[in-house]
Parts: C-alpha cells; sequence; structure tokens
C-alpha cells in the first residue's frame, strides 16, 4: 500500500492480482468516490458556491473540471489565465470535494487552429475539418503537440502538488485520426521501421495481388475504405501507437511538476474500436471509460462486459468517468431510465470493479451543443428528481466504502479480447450477421452467470491464475499469443477456441495451415471448411440439440484422443453428421474447438461443461435470470453485490447469514424490488 499522504483517497486497483492498491485523495472522501463533471468557467463565480454547496449535500466527492476549457485557460497564445481555475479548486476544497483535472486538448481554441491551421485535422474525404465542435486537431501534428504540452505543463506547475487535485484525465473521448499528407509520411516512416525494407513489407502483404507491390516508401497511402488487409491492419497498428505518444506527450510534461500522488488516466469508450486500447492504456495509472446506455435501459450482461472489459486493460480496477444521470441527447430516442435504475446502474460498476462513478453532468450549460443532456440541476439551477437518486448513492458508497475498501474482482475464468481479430473480421465479415463483440457477449453471459466473474483480458496477457480460458473469434494469432496459449494449455489450462479462431497471421494474413493455424497440432483437429449459413443447421451431442445460425465449421481430427463433442444434423450436405466441437486433453489441461454458433440452450450446456472440465464450481446456480450477483473480494473480506433487474420482487435466501452493509444486522435472505440493491459481507 502507498503511504498516506495529507489528503488521500482510497482507488483500488490491482496489479496483476485481485487485490488493489490505493490511490491518493482527501481524508473527507470515502474508499468509494461519487463524481460529477463540472464546468465553473461556463457560469458566473457568484454562482460557484451554490453549486458546491449542493454537491456537498449530494454526497458528490469529487469533481472532473477544464477538459474543454482551453480557451478560458489561454485566451491568447502564451497568455495564461490560470487564477480562476486556482479558485474554483479552493471553492471545491472547502466544500470537502476533491478534484480531477483534464487537459483541455479535446478542443483547441479559436486562436490555435487559426494561427497554426496544420493543427486541424484532415478528414478521410480530404477536407480540412473545422472550428466549432470537438476532436477537431490532429493528433500527429508537431505543433499541435507542443501546444499541448505546454498547456499540460503550465497545469502542473500551477496544480500538480495542490493537495485538493487527486488525479489528471488527459484529453477526452480519443477517436479522431487525420488524413494529410505529413501524417501519411509518419506512417510509411513507421511502416519503415516495422518491415525493414520494402522487399519484406511486399512478401508479407501478398502485395503481387492486383498488382499492389511497392517500389518506394512514399507510395504507400493511408487506407480509406477498404483495401490489402495488411495495409489496413497496420494503420490501425499505426493509429494505437500515434494515440499513444500523444497521450505519452501530454503525461511527460504532468509528471515533470505533479506529485506522484496524482495519478493520470483517460477516459475510454467502452467497444470503441478506432485503436488498441491495451496498447494506449500501458502508461496510463488506471484506466477509465464513459458508461452510457442511450436508448432504452440498462442490460447488464453487456454492461458488465465493457466494464470487465476495461478492468482488463491495466488488470486493475477502474473509473467510470462519465455516466448519465437518467438521459443522453445523443441517441434516436433519447428516453429516461426509470426510477431507481440510475442508481442499479452505480451499483453494477462498483460490483465489476469500479472505484468510482462520475456523472455527466452537474448542470446543462445554457447554450451549446449538448443542451438536452441528462444532469443532476437543471438550467435555473435547481435539483432535477435524479438529483435525490444520486444523493442516495453518494450516502451508501460512504456507507459501503469501508467493506470494500481494498477488493477488486478475483476471477478464476477469463475471456480474451483481441482488436486486431476484431478488426479482421469486421473488415472481412463473409455474413454480415457475425459480430465479433456478440459473439463475445454470448459466452460471457453463460460463464458469468455461473461463475459470477469473468476477466477480459488479452491473449498476451498472464493467464496462469485462471482455470478456464475462452477465446472467442480470435480471428488473428500473433506468435507470442501463441506461444501464450499453448503454454497455459500445457501447464495444465482448459482453453476453449471457438468459431473463425487462428485463421490470420500478425500481417492479417491467411496462415498456410488451417484453422486453429498454430494450435491445430495441439488440438490434433482442424477446420476442414467454414460456411456462411443462410438457413439454421441442427447441432447435437453432449451440451444436448439445438440451432446453427450465422455461421459453421466443419471439423476433422487426427489425434486419436481428440474427441468429438456435438456434431451437426442434416442440412447442406457438407456439414451433415460432421464434427461441431471437439476437444483433447492435454496433461492436466485441455484444448477445446467450438465450431459452430450455439444458441441460448446449448451455450448454457456448453458453459456447465466448461466449468466442470476445469474442475470449478458454480456460484449461486439457482438464482433467478434477472438476480444478478458481483462478488468482490481483498484483505480477508469477501463482498456480494445483488441486483433484482426484473419487474417483480424476488427473495434471495443465502447460503449462510451475511452482515447487511447498507442497513446493518445480519441476514439470511434479503428480498428486493425491481432495481433494488443489497451489499452484503
Amino acid at each position: 500500500m502507498l503511504k498516506k499522504v495529507a489528503i488521500c483517497f482510497a482507488l483500488l486497483i490491482s496489479l496483476f492480482v485481485p487485490v488493489a492498491a490505493q490511490l491518493p485523495s482527501t481524508p473527507y472522501s470515502p474508499s468509494l468516490l461519487l463524481g460529477a463533471a463540472w464546468y465553473p468557467e461556463q457560469w458566473p463565480e457568484s454562482r460557484w458556491e451554490a453549486d458546491l454547496s449542493l454537491m456537498e449535500a449530494a454526497h458528490i466527492h469529487f469533481v472532473r473540471i477544464n477538459e474543454f476549457a482551453w480557451s478560458s485557460l489561454e485566451p491568447r497564445e502564451g497568455d495564461y489565465e490560470l487564477d480562476w481555475l486556482d479558485r474554483a479548486v479552493r471553492a471545491a476544497e472547502r466544500h470537502h470535494i476533491a478534484v480531477v483535472i483534464g487537459t483541455p486538448t479535446a478542443a483547441p481554441p479559436a486562436w490555435l487552429t487559426s494561427k497554426y491551421p496544420e493543427t486541424l485535422r484532415t478528414m478521410a474525404d480530404g477536407r480540412k475539418d473545422g472550428h466549432g465542435n470537438r476532436a477537431q486537431f490532429n493528433w500527429s501534428n508537431p505543433k499541435y503537440r507542443e501546444l499541448a504540452a505546454k498547456i499540460a505543463a503550465r497545469l502542473a506547475e500551477r496544480f500538480g502538488n495542490d493537495a485538493n487535485v487527486i488525479g489528471w484525465q488527459i484529453d477526452n473521448e480519443y477517436g479522431n485520426e487525420s488524413y494529410d499528407a505529413q501524417t501519411q509520411a509518419q506512417f510509411q516512416q513507421w511502416l519503415r521501421g516495422k518491415y525493414k525494407t520494402l522487399e519484406n513489407l511486399n512478401a508479407r502483404w501478398t502485395t503481387a495481388y492486383w498488382s499492389e507491390t511497392y517500389q518506394d516508401w512514399a507510395q504507400i497511402p493511408i487506407p480509406v475504405g477498404s483495401g490489402n488487409p495488411g495495409l489496413l491492419l497496420q494503420w490501425k497498428e499505426f493509429v494505437s501507437d500515434t494515440w499513444r505518444s500523444y497521450q505519452r506527450n501530454q503525461i511527460d510534461a504532468i509528471r515533470a511538476h505533479a506529485d506522484p500522488r496524482q495519478k493520470i488516466t483517460t477516459n475510454m469508450m467502452g467497444w470503441f474500436d478506432a485503436f488498441d486500447h491495451y496498447t494506449v492504456a500501458q502508461d496510463l495509472d488506471f484506466a477509465s471509460w464513459d458508461n452510457y446506455v442511450g436508448t432504452g435501459h440498462l442490460d447488464p450482461v453487456r454492461t458488465g462486459a465493457t466494464h470487465d472489459l476495461t478492468r482488463g486493460f491495466l488488470r486493475r480496477n477502474f473509473w467510470v468517468m462519465e455516466t448519465q444521470p437518467g438521459v443522453v441527447n445523443w441517441s434516436p430516442n433519447n428516453n429516461m431510465l426509470d426510477k431507481g435504475e440510475v442508481r442499479a446502474m452505480a451499483w453494477n460498476d462498483i460490483g465489476h470493479g469500479a472505484d468510482a462513478v462520475e456523472f455527466w453532468q452537474w448542470r446543462s450549460a445554457l447554450n451549446g451543443q449538448e443542451q438536452y443532456h441528462g444532469v443532476l440541476l437543471g438550467a435555473d439551477g435547481t435539483p432535477v428528481p435524479v438529483y435525490d437518486e444520486v444523493k442516495q448513492i453518494g450516502a451508501e458508497f460512504e456507507k459501503a466504502g469501508p467493506a470494500l475498501d481494498g477488493t477488486s474482482v478475483d476471477s478464476q475464468v477469463a475471456i480474451l479480447q483481441d482488436y486486431e481479430s476484431r478488426w479482421a473480421i469486421n473488415w472481412q465479415r463473409h455474413n454480415s450477421a457475425f459480430d465479433p463483440v456478440d459473439a463475445l457477449v454470448s459466452y460471457y453471459a453463460s460463464l458469468r452467470a455461473l461463475a459470477r466473474s469473468v476477466d477480459i483480458v488479452a491473449d498476451t496477457a498472464p493467464l496462469g491464475r485462471y482455470k478456464l480460458v475462452v477465446a472467442p473469434a480470435l480471428n488473428l494469432l500473433t506468435p507470442e499469443a501463441a506461444k501464450n496459449l499453448e503454454a497455459y494449455v500445457r501447464s495444465g489450462g482448459h482453453l476453449v477456441l471457438t468459431q473463425r479462431s487462428a485463421l490470420k497471421d500478425e500481417d492479417n494474413s491467411l496462415y498456410p495451415q488451417r484453422q486453429p493455424g498454430p494450435l491445430a497440432e495441439l488440438l490434433g483437429a482442424r477446420v476442414e471448411q467454414w460456411y456462411s449459413l443462410d438457413k439454421p443447421v441442427p447441432i447435437d451431442g453432449e451440451w444436448g440439440a439445438g440451432e446453427n445460425r450465422i455461421w459453421a465449421e466443419q471439423l476433422s481430427f487426427s489425434a486419436p484422443e481428440t474427441r468429438t463433442l456435438m456434431r451437426y444434423g442434416k442440412s447442406n450436405g457438407w456439414l451433415d453428421g460432421q464434427p461441431a466441437a471437439v476437444t483433447r486433453s492435454v496433461g492436466q489441461g485441455s484444448i477445446t474447438y467450438i465450431g459452430a454458433g450455439l444458441d441460448g440452450k446449448t451455450m448454457k450446456a456448453a458453459a456447465k461443461w466448461m466449468m466442470r472440465e476445469a474442475g470449478l464450481n458454480p456460484i449461486m446456480s439457482d438464482l433467478p435470470d434477472d438476480i444478478d450477483l458481483a462478488i468482490r473480494s481483498g484483505n480477508g473480506k469477501r463482498v456480494f453485490i445483488f441486483t433484482n433487474y426484473g419487474v417483480s420482487p424476488r427473495t434471495i435466501t443465502l447460503p449462510s447469514p451475511m452482515e447487511d452493509v447498507l442497513t446493518g444486522g445480519t441476514v439470511s435472505s434479503v428480498t428486493l424490488p425491481q432495481y433494488g440493491v443489497a451489499i452484503l459481507r
């Protein structure tokens, strides 16, 4: 644990282990933090006191400020006006509210883009982006990076040792790349550093196809739309590396002046895949993401998977840096979440390893592009109805904080997620209905209902702590990942590969051997042929009978100890009676390949089989489907978080008496209404 300083709060973070280390904050903050996005620059200073008093009353523990305030911080080049920000930090401090400072580089001021037009990004159609929105900057441009580092450094000089500033957010929701000539030259130089010679690049990309062969590095374009799979993949890798160096430029500027107790993050966007989040997250102290529902209502399974994805970027606890206070403004139908649903959503965050939840935003601006977005205060400055629900969340965080302090999610089941595989499939889906994220979530849902926690990690992550590892649609398998998975199986792990796995190598080229490529020998089986389906195919076997839709793979095996688990029924003739899923024991471990798409019934049966094969026992498997259970443990504690997402009240009989953290006392059962939550220790 880090030594406590004058001002510190507990953020639970683990490094390759479930128990988390502490991050700093204030003595008046609990171990679970409730926050709000506050924009003091948009309001008269005379209003700040009223805002902060209402925040304190709502148990708001921190505010994120400043991430769009560049024109207020530096109204003219080199003319820094930071006194107002200092007064905002001091005002928050008087109300026992800590501050996370955002670097304002997502919204460059007009003087900057007018004086330095090269800092504006070039869009894919060749037009320059313009002033008036956000993220219109060119993330690869040296001048923009110079100016971004200057404003970040100046902020850190002023606030890097400020007792009430607990952390930094770099920029905001990275996303837009640039297609200008200078970026193209950087991309070409990046390729040269990776491939060394054009002969090597041409061979590995098979550029003899369609006469794509390059005779000069300067001939290599930035891909727009479709293109050579190798070119497409390497552009994405370049984009990821460029976001990392863009971020690093500001991190280094801050670290040169900031106290190490101030931690640095950025807010990512769940399954958004414009860059490889594992690459970009490497230099952060902890990961964060912005959790929004949009149209409809909370899907605890898919949202839970997104939390676990974010936790897996650094394999540590994380923050929800933005979430909706009931409603958004950008969805086709911006319906309000039900009463109680905002609270359930916050506890869903915590159950999956979040240590902070921040609502966006505190109060709606009178003008600007997001006037209709959900808030805690209306434009008149008085609370809207959801304010009281958020106030309840803050009070509960304070009450439950000690029980959850030092805890994280401790999983024995992992699902592998790989950006390169998702890109490769989405560029060439072959069946438009095959969504790699949907494929992952289908396995996640059934496994988490049994194991009650699942880690989602990269295919190169350390796997030794997991008894079961499932790799849905791991289409692109690098040599490093292949060695990692083989070593896992040979050391006693249980690995499950699914449809479209190990078809391609690190250049997005087809492997010369059939699927699963480098793992085919270990499996003792291979994919003879894959089929995009226009009608369902029956399957039958150890997991019962069901229907396979979208995609099917015909398997054969060469090793006598490889056995068939499922077979296809009568369909297109090619698949009739052929193996649909096979498995092979390897020492104390095993490797399984599922070539069929599993429906709900067979997926549940398959998940039970996987758990049993891995020696894992389901946890409270008799819970109703609409009851979610999340478990956090550490520091000798084990905390159960139950939530009822069903319409009807549910009574849960506990396996043993537990302490009710929110109400006190010992209970043997709990009854939860719709969106009801119980925190039990």
